[in-house]
């Protein structure tokens, strides 16, 4: 394994929401940075740069994580995924971000991005949370402004949603 010096720069190559890119990045280079200042994905935002308030999740190989955390040489070869990649298409929203927009459960949005990152992971290994389940990850994500209501609103919907069920809001617009 070849040494690199702490402010020489290494080809980074990931798959980031389903493209190959390329950028540069120094040893030290976190993946956040690396996203935003390399490849120009500022959805991915930085709040605490701990690990903490969870505003830098993104998913690396399909697991939720915070990308302050992970050096961006870590992600060289890997599948990284953004708030950027989650709707399928520019002119549609998936079930999560539906419901976040429906339930009015983002409001200066600086969260956001995070909290759809690593609700998308979590349900789609746990389809079916209790609300005690989503309350522990959204512990993982600190929130200045929605009070968490709409936010486990629109969390609980989007699950539901995914399973194929039908809401009450739904069912009465029928």
């Amino acid at each position: 394994m070849r040494r690199v010096a702490i402010d020489e720069t290494v080809p980074v190559t990931i798959e980031l929401n389903g493209m190959k890119v390329t950028g540069q990045a120094t040893s030290r280079m976190l993946l956040t940075d690396f996203l935003r200042h390399q490849i120009g994905q500022t959805g991915t935002h930085v709040g605490c740069e701990h690990g903490v308030c969870g505003c830098c999740t993104v998913r690396v190989d399909g697991v939720a994580g915070r990308s302050c955390l992970m050096l961006a040489v870590q992600a060289d070869g890997r599948k990284v995924d953004t708030v950027e990649g989650l709707a399928p298409s520019r002119d549609a929203l998936n079930a999560l971000q539906r419901a976040f927009r429906k339930n009015h459960a983002l409001q200066c949005g600086f969260c956001t991005p995070g909290i759809l990152m690593s609700f998308s992971d979590f349900l789609a290994r746990k389809p079916d949370p209790s609300e005690e389940e989503v309350r522990e990850v959204l512990g993982g994500h600190i929130c200045r402004c929605t009070g968490y209501a709409g936010l486990m609103k629109a969390i609980m919907e989007a699950a539901a949603e995914m399973r194929g069920e039908t809401t009450d809001a739904e069912t009465s617009a029928a």
